[in-house]
């Protein structure tokens, strides 16, 4: 049986087969022009909000330079701020600034806000005492780092 041979209902199975895969090509296009947009868009957010949490992390720094934020303070916030920004895997921030995780590591236990009102006072100046003492034997090292995020983030 040559292709001119066949009946009429093979012509419409064909046909009908030609169609499902137009229809199913068309459909696939569109879906990955939708993943594309998404993409898209979901990298427009993240490179945002790395926006926000750099320029974050260089106030920050700038103002532990200048002395114009405790160093506790600023080494908590900055660490936070580092462990979000989407490069966190790969930008090796421990290592980088081994001085502001070392804090962040000492007083990460410690209560802040609400909690910290709920502690008596004697509890709250044993904790500042702590801390203190902590911002003391790092400041070097603080204030350094502050100053090497600030040139660092800068540039990005």
């Amino acid at each position: 049986m040559t292709m001119t041979e066949l009946p009429l209902w093979a012509w419409v199975l064909l046909a009908l087969g030609a169609s499902i895969i137009a229809v199913l090509a068309f459909i696939a296009g569109r879906l990955l022009a939708q993943l594309k947009q998404q993409r898209q868009a979901q990298q427009q957010l993240i490179d945002k909000r790395n926006s926000h949490v750099v320029e974050s992390v260089v106030t920050i720094a700038m103002a532990m330079e200048q002395g114009q934020c405790e160093l506790s303070e600023g080494a908590l916030r900055i660490a936070v701020l580092l462990d979000h920004h989407s490069s966190a895997a790969s930008g090796n921030y421990v290592e980088r600034f081994p001085a502001i995780h070392d804090m962040y590591e000492r007083i990460k236990h410690m209560p802040t806000h609400s909690a910290r009102k709920q502690r008596s006072k004697a509890e709250i100046r044993a904790m500042d005492r702590e801390r203190e003492g902590y911002e003391r034997e790092l400041e070097q090292a603080l204030v350094a780092e502050a100053r090497a995020i600030v040139k660092v983030f800068r540039s990005l």
